[in-house]
């Protein structure tokens, strides 16, 4: 029995029998300076139509004061299908390919699914490694308000709620001395006060 997600693009089917002795984990990298709600939305609904077992938010960078990591995991407090995974971290030597390659290595028990808006899926699309990415995990598709995309590369898309809310747009917000009250999880915007961050 299959699960089949079809796109205009794309048709994957998920071969269940296949993964009922694996675990199943997703991968959603990004900046999340600051992390918001859509971000949240996003890996919970994931998990969610994917029955995945957990979904690990994998931030590109921080500071050394562990800034973003403090932000994540505010936001990530007390939602254990949520977590982090580091792997990623101020790591600029390492390519995207070499971090999938030892994750899959270092956990031959698990399959990857590699969470992406249809933004970043565009610009995967046209690196050189796309193909090699899609071999070590499984690429899967959400779609971002303003954003449409055709790719061949296999993709399962995932409806989820359309908010159209930045990351970029809510820094620019706070440094206008606007408070993003309901648009960052409450822990995470007492810290971004506490420590004067973005302009608070």
């Amino acid at each position: 029995m299959g699960i089949e997600l079809l796109t205009p693009y794309t048709k994957v089917e998920l071969d269940m029998q296949k993964t009922e002795n694996r675990r199943q984990i997703g991968l959603f990298l990004g900046k999340f300076a600051p992390i918001h709600v859509a971000h949240l939305v996003i890996a919970d609904q994931v998990r969610r139509e994917l029955n995945l077992e957990r979904v690990l938010f994998m931030p590109e960078y921080d500071d050394e004061a562990g800034t973003i990591i403090s932000l994540l995991s505010r936001a990530l407090k007390g939602n254990a299908g949520l977590g982090i995974d580091t792997a990623r971290l101020n790591n600029t030597s390492q390519t995207l390919v070499d971090t999938l390659q030892a994750l899959t290595l270092a956990h031959t028990d698990t399959d990857f699914y590699f969470i992406a808006g249809s933004d970043m899926i565009a610009s995967l699309s046209q690196h050189k490694d796309a193909l090699a990415v899609a071999d070590l995990v499984q690429l899967v598709g959400v779609q971002r308000p303003g954003f449409r995309t055709g790719t061949s590369l296999p993709i399962l898309w995932v409806d989820v709620p359309q908010m159209a809310i930045s990351s970029t747009g809510l820094r620019e917000m706070m440094h206008q001395g606007i408070e993003p009250k309901f648009l960052i999880p409450d822990g995470t915007l007492d810290f971004i006060k506490e420590r004067g961050l973005y302009g608070l």
